[in-house]
């Protein structure tokens, strides 16, 4: 999978097929040039790299939607095919689920809000999946897709910061939603200027304090749970760099241990989450 020594196979694991634009005479790997400015797939991370911002991550968002739709498509069906009395298989793992996360919800919200509970578990359960990918062999779907003519291809969207972004900062807009629906904008306005020091000479250094704790929190949700899944991918490929016999050594007790990492990485988000929309709900 054009990966000669182990550097180039950790680099080839590690990038994801891009589709951005490249400008016109843009001078390829293979020595073609771009005529004109067109939008293709990045055969190199450096071609990725000079796409952009702009650039779409199409693994990252492929798998994102993919599990997206499996948590929709398998509530909806348990929901539909629930039945009265004990339940058994999957409608068991869905109800306590989602007791799990109606008790996540009860104990750390503390307003009233009919949205925040089915919002807590969606994102438990979408993260929970995307992080669950990670126990898939690493080069199994990489093969498959080089197969099919992709050059790359990463399978764990919650490895690429453009998903765990895109997660955060979908939450950091509702905490501005609720902030100012529930405080008004005067309200909000005087928490962020009076607090934590109630008096009029320190509103330049609370603001400065609050916008930076504000603007903390999405950073802060994305790269926590980033950073985890991205470490523990990193040594999953190094391990698969070791010869086989040590590779099964190592592998299985990693994989115990990312079973614990895996939901824990969705609860901290989800609980973080839940957290914060219950502070922009508090009206002081």
């Amino acid at each position: 999978m054009a990966a000669d020594t182990p550097v180039e196979y950790i680099k080839h694991h590690l990038t994801n097929l891009t589709y951005g634009k490249l400008p016109a005479g843009y001078e390829r790997a293979d020595g073609s040039v771009i005529e004109e400015a067109t939008w293709t797939f990045a055969r190199t991370g450096q071609e990725a790299t000079d796409m952009g911002f702009m650039a779409l991550h199409v693994d990252t968002l492929g798998w994102s939607i993919a599990m997206g739709l499996l948590f929709l498509g398998l509530f909806r069906f348990v929901a539909n095919k629930a039945t009265a009395g004990a339940p058994s298989g999957v409608q068991n793992l869905v109800e306590m689920t989602v007791e799990f996360v109606q008790g996540i919800v009860r104990d750390v919200f503390h307003g009233k809000n009919p949205v925040i509970a089915p919002l807590a578990l969606t994102i438990f359960v979408w993260i929970l999946l995307m992080n669950i990918l990670k126990l898939i062999p690493v080069d199994y779907i990489p093969s498959i897709a080089h197969a099919m003519g992709l050059e790359y291809f990463k399978i764990v969207p919650t490895t690429d910061p453009n998903g765990t972004f895109g997660i955060s900062i979908g939450v950091f807009l509702l905490i501005l939603f609720y902030s100012f629906k529930v405080k008004g904008v005067g309200g909000f306005s005087k928490e962020l200027a009076f607090n934590p020091f109630n008096h009029w000479s320190m509103v330049p250094f609370n603001l400065l304090l609050e916008i930076l704790a504000l603007i903390i929190k999405p950073i802060s949700l994305a790269l926590r749970l980033f950073g985890n899944m991205y470490a523990g991918e990193v040594v999953f490929i190094l391990i698969a760099l070791l010869p086989l016999w040590v590779q099964w050594t190592l592998n299985v007790p990693w994989a115990i241990f990312h079973i614990l990492v895996i939901p824990l990485q969705a609860f901290i988000f989800t609980v973080l989450t839940v957290v914060y929309l219950s502070a922009a709900h508090e009206d002081h």
